[in-house]
């Protein structure tokens, strides 16, 4: 049983529960698939095998590479990438996707499935550009929140030194809370603000309910955050390697051929 078994029994046990469901496109949205291929890669272009079954166009991944080869025979053709970067592909190209089949979690998203799990994940939080008045401790924020927040900056390896949760008043006396960025890399503001969006939707969160913001360490703020601020440490990269398969580097996205 790999997460995303875990996650569609889950969800499979709950057929009313929203959070069953949500947590299941959540579990899915960040697992690393297989996409089964018609031939080896060629450069950053894919051709998947797609099957039309009923009507509709839908392509193969798996969470496991050996179920994918189950599924084929053998070793085949195939091409890593996370979910949310496999739903705005498909999204894109109007196709569907039939996730581990022959699996507990085997299920089939058809297309409008894909178009609104993709949309879900571009939404962002609202990015701070004025400095609040006041920080404090964050308080009264689900821990189901405070997990998905954790779970997804440990994957953000090299794109933010750390980070700091605060509750905040703005000087119109708004009151939010704020995730602060701490040295972000650059260029990679706009995938840390889509992650926290993504914890936020999932978590079952209005996206008003958390503002995103990035600071310069050197920044006489930066020591506030730190004294009252939860903070996230985010892996730093190994120094030497970098992806370089197709669909492995997530700031450069395979294209569909």
């Amino acid at each position: 049983m790999t997460p995303l078994d875990d996650a569609f029994a889950a969800m499979e046990a709950a057929p009313n529960d929203d959070a069953a469901r949500l947590a299941w496109f959540d579990r899915l949205a960040g697992s690393e698939l297989v996409l089964l291929l018609e031939e080896e890669a060629q450069g950053d272009r894919i051709k998947p095998q797609i099957f039309n079954v009923e009507g509709a166009d839908l392509v193969l991944a798996f969470d496991r590479d050996e179920r994918l080869s189950a599924f084929a025979g053998g070793q085949a053709p195939y091409a890593a990438m996370s979910g949310r970067t496999l739903a705005a592909m498909l999204s894109d190209a109007g196709l569907g996707l039939a996730v581990n089949l022959g699996a507990p979690s085997e299920t089939v998203l058809e297309t409008d499935a894909m178009a609104w799990l993709s949309g879900v994940l571009s939404e962002k939080p609202a990015e701070v550009e004025d400095q609040p008045e006041e920080v404090r401790p964050p308080a009264d924020l689900p821990q189901a929140l405070l997990s998905a927040l954790d779970m997804r900056l440990a994957s953000a390896t090299g794109r933010a030194a750390s980070a700091y949760l605060v509750a905040t008043t703005f000087a119109d006396n708004r009151q939010s809370h704020l995730l602060a960025f701490i040295d972000p890399a650059p260029g990679a503001e706009g995938a840390l603000a889509q992650l926290v969006g993504e914890a936020l939707t999932f978590s079952g969160l209005e996206a008003a309910s958390l503002d995103v913001g990035f600071f310069r360490a050197s920044d006489p703020f930066c020591a506030q955050l730190a004294r009252v601020g939860l903070r996230f440490d985010l892996p730093e990269p190994e120094q030497g390697k970098a992806p370089t398969a197709p669909g492995m580097n997530p700031a450069s996205p395979p294209k569909l051929r």
